[in-house]
């Protein structure tokens, strides 16, 4: 279980992990369906929003465990409307998250680190060591924030958008590799699933990996959202170099277990990921080659203009180079939008996500936990 501010979180537990917490709290086993719905039903941050448990429940939660939400350090507005928050953490560490709003529906860009496992050369979030994975309740916390600030939970007077919510997707596609805090992105998006809990459909939910063969089949078995894979490249030799990754999981495994994806259908497609980099990975050439990688795969290649950032060593395509890349798709069957970019201008788009966490030391952690005990025993006195 997550813990936040010395005291287990309950932000984040599916329901069985919250009735047994509450369960060895002394609460009658029915409270937990109560207490979840307050949670992520109704959006409550305290424990005396919870009117239908009894005052000395509700002390006694109070008490034991925390509803601790991320904060928030920064907010910016992009000129087309996306939003980007600096959300800080039980330990200090941030994380950002990005709204982007789209005509037909509202989606929230979720992390799954800080930092990221991986490093590949394009993206601004691999220039960031890995700091730690996020438990299930600070990945969950960011759902929550989202619909704070939209006012998104039943009783809430705050009115929903023309097409529904505002948040109506999810995409797992910010800082971090989600298949590498496996467990974590799992318990979390139990509870995102869940029609008694946050309600998102998984169909639109959205998993971005760079590849982690292993997890992939796990993730369509247990999971069982969409799947987006970065591919980037056409030819293991370019692949390496872009995403290091692929020279532990090279392309002819990641095409297999592509194969074997259970969602994998004409419903619900693999999206590839294809960073358009100048003279890199963009000629017509390439454009054949990665029909011909991706041939009898349900599929649509999302093409994504090269977002730059400070020090980045590429460019992006012309536009004149996209298109003729994406009618050479197009000629082959599959379809291959080109992704608008959104939220350039505050570095929210694709590939530009970062923050200033950096991994605390042993000696750190140490002294963190001596300052919390102290702390807690002088609020006991």
């Amino acid at each position: 279980m997550p813990v936040l501010n010395s005291k287990p979180a309950l932000v984040g537990l599916p329901r069985p992990a919250l009735a047994q917490a509450l369960g060895e709290a002394g609460l009658a086993g029915y409270r937990a369906g109560q207490v979840y719905r307050w949670l992520y039903v109704r959006g409550a941050q305290t424990f005396d929003e919870m009117t239908d448990l009894p005052r000395r429940d509700r002390a006694a939660l109070a008490e034991r465990f925390t509803l601790a939400r991320p904060g928030v350090s920064d907010e910016r507005i992009s000129v087309d409307g996306s939003r980007k928050w600096l959300l800080r953490l039980a330990d200090g560490g941030e994380i950002e998250t990005v709204y982007i709003p789209e005509a037909d529906r509202g989606t929230l860009c979720v992390s799954s680190q800080i930092g990221c496992t991986l490093t590949c050369r394009f993206c601004h979030t691999g220039t960031q060591r890995l700091v730690r994975n996020l438990d299930a309740g600070e990945i969950v916390g960011q759902i929550l924030h989202a619909r704070d600030i939209f006012g998104e939970w039943s009783g809430r007077a705050a009115p929903l958008t023309d097409r529904g919510r505002h948040v109506s997707n999810i995409v797992l596609m910010g800082m971090g590799e989600p298949l590498y805090n496996f467990d974590n992105v799992k318990a979390a998006m139990a509870v995102a699933t869940d029609g008694d809990g946050l309600a998102i459909s998984k169909r639109r939910i959205t998993l971005s990996t760079a590849g982690v063969v292993p997890a992939m089949d796990r993730c369509g078995d247990e999971i069982g959202v969409n799947l987006a894979v970065s591919l980037h490249a056409v030819t293991d030799e370019l692949r390496d170099e872009l995403v290091p990754l692929n020279r532990k999981y090279p392309l002819k495994e990641l095409m297999a277990a592509c194969r074997r994806y259970p969602t994998a259908s004409n419903v619900r497609r693999i999206t590839f990921e294809y960073v358009m980099l100048a003279g890199v990975n963009d000629s017509p050439a390439e454009a054949r080659a990665l029909a011909r990688l991706i041939a009898g795969i349900p599929a649509k290649v999302n093409l994504i203009p090269f977002n730059p950032w400070p020090g980045s060593p590429y460019e992006c395509s012309t536009p004149e180079a996209v298109q003729r890349f994406s009618d050479i798709l197009a000629a082959a069957g599959y379809t291959s939008p080109v992704r608008t970019p959104r939220g350039r201008d505050i570095l929210a788009a694709c590939g530009q996500l970062k923050s200033a966490s950096r991994r605390v030391t042993a000696r750190e952690r140490r002294e963190a936990e001596r300052a919390r005990e102290h702390a807690v025993l002088e609020e006991a006195q």
